[in-house]
C-alpha cells in the first residue's frame, strides 16, 4: 500500500470532496460519472467507452478480489480517474494475480479513497455529469483546483473514437467444435473483447476493423452482417462513421449496434442524440423489450440517448422502424429496429461483461437476422 496524503475530488460547480491519496498521487481531469454494478470493476477499468472519465463506484467496498488477466476487456485501462470509498486491504481471489491499487499505479491511473461516494453520486444525479478533477499531494489552492477543472474540455462534442479503435484488423474465429456460419465486419469504436468472443461462439467469423475503414474496404470483405461497438465520446461527433451506417442501411447488409453503435444507428435514420444528465452506468439497469415483454437486468454504459418516438412506428427513408426495448427506470430509448430492413440496435451489452446474461439472446437475433436478411426481425427471445 502506497504512503497516503490529502487528496482532493474538485467539480466543475465548485464542490469539493476531500478524501486521501489512492494508487498513482498526482492530477487528472475528466468527466465525472458513477457506475452501480457491486462487482466488475476489472471490466469497467477496461472498457475503452470510460476513456477520458472519472468513474467513481457507488459499491462502497472495491478490490477485495484483485485483478486477473483474463477478466480485461481491453488492452489497457481507460479510465482517467478512479473513485472508491473503501478499498479492500486485501486481496482474495484463487483467480488474482496483483491487486487493485498495484495495477492501477502500475497503469498510472490517479485515484481516491475515503470520500463519501453516496453523497457524490447522489450530488451528481441531481447536478447532472460534470467535468472534475483529482488533486493528491497537492499545493494548490481549492480556487486554483476549480479554475483549473473548468478549464478542461467536456464530454459533448468530444471525438474519442479515434483515440481508443484497434491500429490494425484482426479476426476472432469460433472455437474449435464449431463450424463458421457466418462473417461479419465488426466496426471497432472502442471494442470490448467479450464482445467479438460472444459472437464467435455462435460460429460467426469476427472481422474487427479499424474505425477508420471505408464502405468500399468493407463491400470488399463480403461480410454477411455489419456489427459497430460500443465506445466514447459524444455520436453527434462521429458524422463519417454515421454516413457508413446509412450505406450498410442501404445496402440492407444485417445490421445490429451496441452502445455507441446504437446511438449511430438512430443518427443515421435520422434522429437527434442528447446528452442524458447523469447516464446510465452498471450492470442492474433495467430494460424492457417490447417485441416479446420480457424485463431483462443489463449492463450499460452510457451518457447519450436516442431521440427516437417511442409510441408508434417511425418512419424512415430506409422504412417503417420502432422502438424496440425502454429504460424502466427513465424510460429511455434502449433499443431500435427496423421492419423492412434488417438493422437492428441496442443501448446496452449483451456480452455481459461484466454482468448479467439476459440480453445474451441479442447475438442469436443478429444470427437469425443474417440467416433471414429480407424478413427483418422475428423478435423471437426464445
Amino acid at each position: 500500500m502506497t504512503k497516503q496524503t490529502t487528496a482532493y475530488l474538485v467539480l466543475d460547480d465548485g464542490r469539493i470532496f476531500e478524501g486521501k491519496s489512492w494508487a498513482k498521487t498526482g492530477e487528472t481531469f475528466g468527466e465525472a460519472v458513477f457506475s452501480t454494478g457491486m462487482t466488475g470493476y476489472q471490466e469497467t477499468l477496461t472498457d475503452p467507452s470510460y476513456h477520458k472519465q472519472i468513474v467513481v463506484m457507488t459499491a462502497p467496498h472495491i478490490g477485495n478480489t484483485g485483478v486477473n488477466d483474463i477478466d480485461k476487456e481491453s488492452r489497457k485501462i481507460w479510465v482517467a480517474g478512479f473513485v472508491v470509498r473503501n478499498p479492500s486491504p486485501i486481496t482474495s481471489n484463487w483467480r488474482s494475480n496483483k491487486s487493485l491499487e498495484q495495477e492501477l499505479i502500475d497503469s498510472e491511473i490517479v485515484g481516491i479513497q475515503g470520500i463519501d461516494t453516496r453523497a457524490l453520486t447522489r450530488h451528481l444525479r441531481e447536478r447532472g455529469a460534470m467535468r472534475v478533477g483529482i488533486f493528491s499531494d497537492t499545493s494548490l489552492s481549492r480556487e486554483e483546483m476549480v479554475v483549473k477543472v473548468r478549464k478542461t474540455a467536456p464530454m459533448s462534442g468530444a471525438y474519442l473514437a479515434k483515440d481508443v479503435t484497434t491500429a490494425k484488423s484482426y479476426v476472432v474465429s469460433p472455437p474449435a467444435g464449431v463450424p463458421t456460419k457466418f462473417k461479419v465486419a465488426a466496426i471497432d469504436l472502442g471494442i470490448k473483447g467479450a464482445t467479438p468472443k460472444a459472437m464467435a461462439s455462435l460460429g460467426i467469423e469476427v472481422h474487427v476493423l479499424p474505425l477508420e475503414t471505408t464502405f468500399e474496404q468493407i463491400k470488399k470483405l463480403n461480410p454477411d452482417g455489419v456489427f459497430l461497438s460500443n465506445g466514447p465520446g459524444d455520436p453527434a461527433a462521429m458524422t463519417d462513421i454515421v454516413e457508413l451506417v446509412r450505406n450498410v442501411l442501404l445496402e440492407e447488409i444485417p445490421f445490429f449496434g451496441i452502445c455507441f453503435g446504437h446511438q449511430i444507428l438512430g443518427r443515421a435514420l435520422g434522429f437527434e442524440t442528447y446528452k442524458l444528465p447523469f447516464g446510465h452506468r452498471g450492470i442492474n439497469q433495467p430494460v424492457i423489450d417490447l417485441t416479446t415483454g420480457k424485463v431483462e437486468i443489463t449492463s450499460h454504459n452510457h451518457g447519450f440517448a436516442v431521440a427516437a418516438p417511442k409510441e408508434e412506428e417511425f418512419k424512415t427513408v430506409y422504412g417503417q422502424g420502432r422502438v424496440s426495448h425502454l429504460s424502466l427506470n427513465d424510460s429511455v430509448v434502449e433499443g431500435l429496429e427496423m421492419i423492412s430492413i434488417p438493422a437492428f440496435s441496442v443501448q446496452y451489452h449483451p456480452e455481459s461483461a461484466a454482468g448479467p446474461h439476459d440480453a445474451a439472446y441479442l447475438f442469436e437475433r443478429f444470427v437469425q437476422l443474417m440467416a433471414t436478411p429480407k424478413v427483418g426481425l422475428k423478435g423471437s427471445n426464445a
